[in-house]
């Protein structure tokens, strides 16, 4: 079967689109607004898009051409902290993606413990064995929307915090400490399978 973006429902095209590009990593971000209050929003149309320097991206979308806190943060303070989920921070991380008033604190919602960054303003989660604090490069607001559109962000890496019961020899990543989640379709998640390995 073929389908046409143009003559699709946006609703037909975010299942689609969620439900082929799995999984997906979670990032966490959390942000604060001009005002000082602390937020905290889970995003899975995130990635990392470069090592030389370090940068990463995430999508925020525009429901009814309206910006959410995260994005409204980020364009006003240009930082922001990614915060990597794992398996005992789901409950949390969910939790977090409800939206509540601009002046309240998703860190007070889910019971979470903010920690001072030490080179931008936005607090780290405190929980979260890897966290990345980032400054924002370059946004890029999708156009020719149905519903408002998404806005890329993409930050560069100024600092890593990794917990040390997750890092190996090497700078390598334990995955049996770490256990990072996914993002598949719907209300579905992953955790790490099988793993092989193949080389170069």
């Amino acid at each position: 079967m073929q389908f046409d973006p143009q003559e699709l429902e946006q609703t037909a095209i975010y299942k689609l689109l969620t439900g082929i590009v799995i999984p997906r990593p979670i990032g966490w971000i959390s942000t604060m607004s001009e005002d000082g209050i602390l937020n905290l929003a889970p995003f899975s149309y995130f990635n990392a898009v470069g090592d030389d320097p370090p940068h990463v991206m995430f999508s925020t979308v525009r429901s009814n051409n309206s910006n959410k806190d995260t994005l409204n943060n980020v364009l006003a303070t240009k930082q922001f902290v990614v915060n990597m989920v794992t398996e005992d921070l789901v409950e949390q991380m969910n939790m977090t993606s409800q939206p509540i008033p601009a002046n309240e604190s998703e860190f007070e919602l889910a019971g979470l413990t903010p920690i001072a960054s030490l080179k931008v303003k936005p607090a780290r989660v405190k929980e979260c064995k890897i966290t990345m604090e980032c400054e924002l490069v370059h946004h890029y607001t999708l156009e020719n929307s149905k519903s408002g559109g998404a806005t890329i962000i993409i930050g560069k890496i100024v600092m890593f915090h990794i917990d040390k019961r997750v890092l190996l020899d090497n700078y390598k990543i334990n995955l049996d400490t770490y256990k990072p989640i996914a993002r598949l379709a719907g209300s579905n998640y992953s955790k790490l399978g099988e793993i092989f390995s193949v080389k170069r």
